[in-house]
């Protein structure tokens, strides 16, 4: 054969960690058909859209059956009346200033948090918080930027893990290597810790002083409910000089199977004379025809008063569920974390179990499916993350499941 396959996609260990365990529920229900097994897995959504969602979808759906208002091709960085709205609620009402034209539309925060690394040069060096959301590093993997994988301590040569455990409240520390990108991910997936504005404003600084850029996922800050800790980091002095946004409507909308996400880059991020935005734009004008008309009318609706109180409703459901199984879990002798400013509910395994021997356990004994924390990284073994994601019926029975056992 002539052609030759991209290498550093054979480096990859295994599938994807989702991939894995719904193969293994799948597998387990198939061989169980009598057996009701809930997911408290995936981060998935459950909850129907919201009623001013569905209207404006309609209302766009209308739109594109006349000639008047038909919509082709969205603008390359989306439609101006999302990113106003954006730029509007989540920014300036915040304090922070970010501008319409800072802010890119996309079908999802996880297509951007893969092709983000893209414009930054191979040679880079990342620092992720280990446990992490497993797409920052494979795609940094795929890029050829990670170095050899050790199976041993499933670790990268080349990747500089910062380790977030109980001694540090599940949040990292500046490290001792100095990194180009640094990845945070606030409130976090998996462990649903939180740092506060003034530990997020070290960061930046430390960020601003070495040189570093830092890719700042924001997914669940509409699950934040403590005043001290921060929805985005641009609410730090000089963010807009070392930080990069993403952000979802999956969690906070319910656009899982919707898809909406955006990327904030400020025009004041710059390597030299050169503005990463504008790298950014030449990749999405490129590669991208942007989200459909359609979903991005939805998006907007987010906002509208309606929207919003219809959302705050929604969050609301899902953290009570999350204090349902964090408090059952507590009551049944488990060690927990997260619940409270995140959708995540973080535990420790029992008697000494791996994170996929508990996982086994789980489903055999219980039938519930969790996600086993050393899918997250080396410092994840020994833990196991559940969702607050599901139905507050399936929640329930899965925390009396659990306590039974």
């Amino acid at each position: 054969m002539s052609f030759k396959v991209n290498q550093d996609y054979l480096k990859l260990p295994g599938s994807y960690l989702f991939s894995t365990t719904g193969r293994k529920i799948r597998e387990y229900a198939q061989a169980h058909p009598d057996q009701k097994v809930i997911k408290l897995s995936i981060g998935d959504v459950t909850q129907p859209l919201a009623p001013a969602i569905i209207d404006a979808l309609h209302g766009a759906v209308d739109e594109m059956a006349a000639a008047e208002t038909f919509k082709g091709y969205a603008p390359d960085l989306g439609y101006e009346f999302l990113r106003n709205a954006i730029a509007d609620n989540d920014y300036k009402a915040r304090g922070c200033d970010i501008a319409a034209d800072e802010i890119f539309v996309s079908d999802g925060a996880k297509c951007d948090s893969a092709n983000i690394q893209e414009i930054f040069s191979k040679d880079n060096k990342i620092a992720v918080c280990d446990p992490v959301y497993p797409v920052y590093v494979d795609t940094n993997v795929m890029a050829g930027r990670t170095g050899v994988y050790d199976k041993i301590g499933e670790t990268w040569s080349d990747v500089i893990y910062m380790p977030c455990t109980k001694e540090t409240g599940f949040a990292p520390e500046i490290p001792t290597q100095t990194p180009d990108i640094i990845y945070l991910c606030f409130p976090n997936n998996p462990t649903g810790a939180t740092i506060t504005k003034d530990a997020l404003q070290e960061w930046v600084d430390y960020a601003n002083k070495v040189g570093a850029v830092i890719i700042y996922d924001a997914a669940y800050e509409a699950y934040i409910s403590e005043d001290n800790v921060p929805h985005t980091i641009y609410e730090c002095e000089g963010a807009r000089t070392c930080a990069i946004e993403l952000r979802s409507f999956s969690k906070n909308a319910g656009f899982t199977g919707v898809r909406l996400g955006f990327t904030v880059i400020p025009k004041d991020l710059k390597d030299g004379d050169v503005m990463l935005h504008s790298l950014w734009a030449r990749r999405h004008g490129t590669k991208y025809n942007g989200a459909p008309y359609i979903i991005q009318k939805a998006g907007e609706a987010v906002y509208s008063e309606a929207g919003k109180a219809q959302l705050k409703e929604q969050v609301a459901y899902y953290m009570k569920n999350a204090s349902y199984i964090y408090d059952g879990l507590k009551s049944a002798g488990y060690s927990v974390s997260g619940g409270v400013n995140a959708p995540y509910i973080w535990l420790e395994t029992p008697k000494g179990m791996g994170s996929w021997e508990f996982f086994d356990y789980l489903l055999e004994n219980a039938q519930v499916a969790g996600t086993p924390g050393a899918g997250f990284g080396p410092s994840g073994e020994g833990y196991f993350r559940l969702t607050a994601f599901g139905s507050y019926e399936n929640t329930v029975e899965a925390i009396e499941r659990i306590k039974r056992m």
